[in-house]
């Protein structure tokens, strides 16, 4: 079966530390761009970080630079999210993007 599945999300304090991965099965994702959305409650979906697929170039919302961090292991078929120094507006269902294929989301919550 074709298909992205997210793991990692969980409950957090504030300055606390998680990393999310968004493993593929069914496909090789390797050439693929990947990218990171979330999406909080009564707020728009938004992209969070991205990754190609040949160079590994990466971008990221301006809200999450120097903070969080995308990579890729080719080797797993797996994309990885460090989310460090968390804030309680991080908090959100986290999803990934490859090709026309999302994940199930993965929740991130930041409380103390």
């Amino acid at each position: 079966q074709v298909q992205l599945v997210e793991s990692g999300g969980g409950l957090v304090q504030p300055g606390g530390s998680l990393r999310l991965s968004c493993a593929a099965s069914g496909f090789t994702f390797s050439s693929n761009a990947v990218r990171w959305y979330r999406q909080a409650p009564g707020k728009e979906r938004e992209l969070v970080a991205a990754i190609t697929g040949i160079s590994g170039s990466t971008n990221y919302a301006d809200s999450v630079k120097g903070r969080f961090t995308i990579s890729r292991d080719n080797a797993k078929n797996t994309v990885y999210l460090q989310m460090n120094s968390l804030k309680p507006e991080d908090t959100a269902v986290y999803y990934c993007n490859a090709r026309y294929l999302w994940g199930q989301g993965t929740q991130v919550t930041v409380s103390s």
